[in-house]
């Protein structure tokens, strides 16, 4: 029998002990044992809950239990967490954990830890939700250098972008709307202004480059300046707006890493994920694409991936099987550095602004939206991200919005 506990009874931990006891059997036999969720943590009783017989408040229980072998973690936060996972693990208890906040800031150490203890720190679920990228990875990809990840990995923004873009809906009216149907958390910052989506590309950047990447090192924007009349314009090009996670390698192992709203046109892999879903492009020297596409939130996608995290672990109790990634910091690519093409919305008339324009920018591409009166559009051509600031100093007062075009 191999046994396991599982820290917090929220939405994931009962996802958890759900999965657990829907496919126990098929779970078991792929394990070749019987799998036992023996303690379940948490501050609160469920009483009526058959899980209430599982149910301990102290910790100590679980460290102190030699037959507990896998820890499953599923608190979210830095603390306790950070504590609990650690001494699990140097109690020669391997861990799974769908917890991204914890897996981006401590991820290089708690990986050292299992390493030297011969055990596993497993967190498929803390990038894609019940989609599986850290295993392929791991695992499938290990033969490629991988040239690029760029992923929509918040589905959240990815909703509420949708809803804007088919019905023309307002930015407050969409957040009102992911908030009621539960997508949306009543302080939405982690999600709207791309926090959430920035640890996950650090944790994906982390692995790929074998040295941690902080998370804070990664020039983030969210979709909080995003309106009804970009989406217009987007409409008018033929293509769409979406919150993109991305990491590309530069000469030699540099990456540079950014999360910030795109536009995509129609050919784009990404273009047509749609409301919740989640996808992950990655590209390799050899392998060339690859596309990953589910659910990336929600309790049952994230508990089936905890649990295939578990069912992982069990099989090699006594054998490390994940990638490690140095402490040792990398230094991402300077965004200035990086080549794109601009679109920019500018308030006035066209004909007596294009003139300048064209000198300061560039052979740009001029773009129109219907029943968008005083002001236009227009793409740039690819130049540096340092060298776009310079230019568009010159009209910050005329400037109503950028957005980065993605190809």
């Amino acid at each position: 029998m191999v046994n396991i506990a599982v820290l917090g009874y929220g939405t994931v931990g009962s996802g958890v002990v759900e999965v657990v006891n829907t496919n126990g059997s098929r779970i078991s036999q792929r394990i070749g044992d019987e799998l036992n969720i023996k303690y379940v943590l948490d501050l609160k009783d469920f009483p009526g809950d058959p899980v209430q017989e599982k149910i301990v408040h102290d910790f100590e229980t679980i460290i102190e239990d030699e037959e507990v072998q896998i820890v499953v973690e599923v608190m979210g936060g830095i603390e306790p967490a950070y504590t609990f996972v650690k001494r699990s693990l140097q109690a020669g208890k391997s861990v799974a954990t769908s917890n991204k906040a914890l897996v981006a800031k401590h991820g290089a150490e708690l990986l050292s830890i299992a390493k030297e203890q011969n055990i596993n720190f497993l967190f498929e679920a803390s990038v894609g939700g019940g989609i599986p990228i850290i295993r392929p990875l791991n695992s499938s990809l290990t033969a490629d250098e991988i040239e690029e990840i760029t992923g929509i990995l918040n589905g959240t923004t990815n909703y509420m972008l949708t809803r804007m873009f088919y019905e023309g809906a307002d930015y407050e009216d969409v957040l009102k709307e992911a908030q009621e149907k539960g997508y949306a958390e009543r302080n939405p910052e982690a999600d709207v202004e791309g926090y959430d989506a920035c640890r996950k590309i650090a944790i994906l950047s982390s692995l790929i480059s074998g040295q941690q990447v902080d998370f804070e090192d990664i020039y983030c924007e969210g979709i909080t300046q995003i309106t009804a009349e970009d989406m217009k314009y987007a409409k008018g090009m033929g293509m769409t707006i979406k919150l993109l996670a991305s990491s590309k390698r530069y000469a030699g192992n540099r990456l540079h890493a950014i999360v910030a709203p795109f536009l995509l046109k129609a050919d784009h892999p990404l273009y047509h994920v749609d409301g919740v879903f989640n996808s992950i492009f990655v590209h390799g020297n050899v392998l060339g694409d690859a596309m990953f596409y589910g659910s990336g939130a929600g309790k049952l996608p994230t508990a089936s991936a905890v649990v295939a995290d578990v069912v992982d672990a069990a099989k090699h109790l006594n054998r490390n099987i994940m990638t490690m990634w140095k402490e040792e910091k990398l230094r991402l690519e300077e965004k200035a550095g990086a080549k794109r093409r601009f679109f920019v919305r500018i308030k006035g008339e066209e004909e007596s602004l294009l003139p300048a324009i064209q000198d300061s920018f560039g052979d740009v591409e001029v773009v129109r939206a219907e029943g968008l009166d005083g002001e236009f559009g227009f793409i740039t051509p690819v130049m540096m991200e340092g060298d776009y600031e310079v230019r568009a100093r010159l009209y910050r007062e005329q400037i109503l919005h950028m957005i980065r075009v993605e190809g």
